[in-house]
């Protein structure tokens, strides 16, 4: 049984609520499948959804709500999307994107690039986020983060479980797949703009929905995973499962060098920076995907120094000269890389 934790800090910055319990580690999956955009279709401001499928009509590998798929983009970028389709559609795969024209380029790549017909490669599917049997519910999403709640509505309700969903957004017209959610029992929803309501919502009262010992999973901004952290102890509900959609901040840091040998360049890495957000501004083309330690892209050959690891993916044997970029550290003041 998962209890509350700081689940996603917990396991990159070592520190965790004291009476936490850690989620099982992630189960890589090297999986590579090229799949054809059958369908883009708008679903909110600046989102649109892709089914994606098999050229030849083949059946796809199996999913439960929580997996996402590394998607690799034309340019080479690889991203990360929740699959919010059905699970029980081996035919095809439906993940949604908001274009963030600030980002690192995927999502405006995906708005911008891609058409129908268009040939794409993913890995996966693969689960960070699993969703555990339990008697009563309380979801939240925030925007974009709805995508991986949806279909854990879905089976809450196949299953004749207690659930109720907490739906929030800038406004109304941001928020995709209201279509659909309009179509769930309303007496368990409820969706909240901060544009009717003039300010965001904190996390007690988000919150407010949980019945006594339900199960919260929750996704979106890091605001607002933060508050609902924060105020979850004073709810009557049991525990916290989130996922977010931004890497989450450096705790317990200290600063140190990082040194790439193929370009000849040692750079200062801040306390409170990750060496991936100083090496991209060097070397901005630098693969990365999930920013929070588990997917693997960033992962890069270690020539020299000691490495605080602080990532989910890499075995001990590798971690004997592998270095996962966006959430591990140098143990020492130095660490050189095979950049």
């Amino acid at each position: 049984m998962y209890r509350f934790l700081e689940r996603a800090v917990a396991r990159y910055a070592r520190w965790a609520h004291a009476s936490a319990r850690g989620r099982p580690p992630v189960q890589e999956v090297r999986r590579d499948l090229d799949l054809v955009v059958d369908e883009l279709r708008p679903e909110a401001e600046d989102v649109v959804s892709l089914r994606l499928v098999d050229a030849g009509g083949r059946r796809l590998p199996g999913w439960h709500p929580g997996a996402h798929l590394d998607l690799e983009l034309p340019s080479g970028r690889t991203r990360q999307y929740s699959l919010c389709g059905d699970p029980g559609d081996r035919r095809s795969y439906r993940i949604a994107v908001r274009r963030i024209a600030d980002g690192g380029g995927g999502s405006v790549e995906v708005h911008d690039a891609l058409r129908a017909g268009a040939r794409v490669r993913v890995r996966g599917p693969r689960n960070a986020f699993p969703f555990i049997t339990a008697q009563r519910y309380l979801f939240i999403a925030g925007g974009i983060g709805i995508t991986p709640i949806l279909p854990m509505v879905r089976l809450a309700a196949a299953r004749g479980a207690d659930w109720r969903l907490v739906f929030t957004g800038r406004s109304r017209a941001t928020m995709p797949f209201l279509g659909e959610i309009a179509g769930f029992d309303q007496r368990r929803v409820w969706v909240r703009s901060d544009e009717e309501y003039g300010i965001p919502a904190s996390g007690a009262e988000l919150l407010e929905h949980a019945s006594q010992d339900a199960v919260v999973y929750c996704c979106g901004p890091t605001p607002m995973i933060t508050g609902v952290r924060l105020d979850l102890p004073a709810s009557p509900a049991d525990s916290l499962h989130f996922e977010r959609f931004s890497p989450p901040p450096v705790v317990g840091g200290r600063p140190f060098r990082v040194g790439l040998a193929r370009r000849g360049l040692t750079l200062q890495v801040p306390a409170d920076r990750s060496a991936l957000s100083v090496i991209r501004e060097h070397v901005p083309d630098v693969p990365y995907s999930c920013r929070q330690g588990f997917c693997g892209t960033c992962e890069v050959r270690v020539l020299s120094g000691s490495v605080e690891h602080r990532d989910a993916a890499l075995t001990e044997e590798e971690r004997r000269d592998r270095m996962m970029i966006c959430v591990s550290r140098a143990a020492g003041e130095h660490v050189e890389l095979d950049l």
